[in-house]
């Protein structure tokens, strides 16, 4: 499968997270306080929860339920509960669309 468009880069709020589905795949996407767009899995790895729901501080997003916090570039649980990583997806922008292979994940 190649990249598919989830969203256009003009549809992302820095530090606010979007949900996104790309052939049945959610992924949370965060434009951070560096402009950078971030594409991680969108449930929470220790109690099934929308990450997209959740809070940006700087690299990292946080579950709202039960707090663990996610880094944005490797997708490695910060603190508990959780302690599996949520998958990362490689980003390419092609002029304002967000382009994203959810059958791909980075290598962190």
């Amino acid at each position: 499968m190649s990249a598919q468009r989830a969203c256009g880069v003009s549809e992302l709020e820095q530090d606010t997270p979007l949900r996104v589905e790309i052939d049945g795949v959610a992924i949370a996407l965060v434009k951070d306080a560096d402009d950078v767009i971030h594409a991680i899995g969108d449930r929470c790895t220790h109690g099934d929860i929308s990450l997209a729901e959740g809070f940006v501080e700087g690299k990292t997003l946080e579950c709202w339920a039960h707090g663990s916090a996610f880094s944005l570039e490797t997708g490695h649980p910060l603190n508990l509960p959780a302690y599996e990583p949520v998958p990362v997806y490689a980003v390419t922008i092609d002029g304002d669309d967000v382009l994203i292979d959810p059958t791909v994940t980075k290598e962190v």
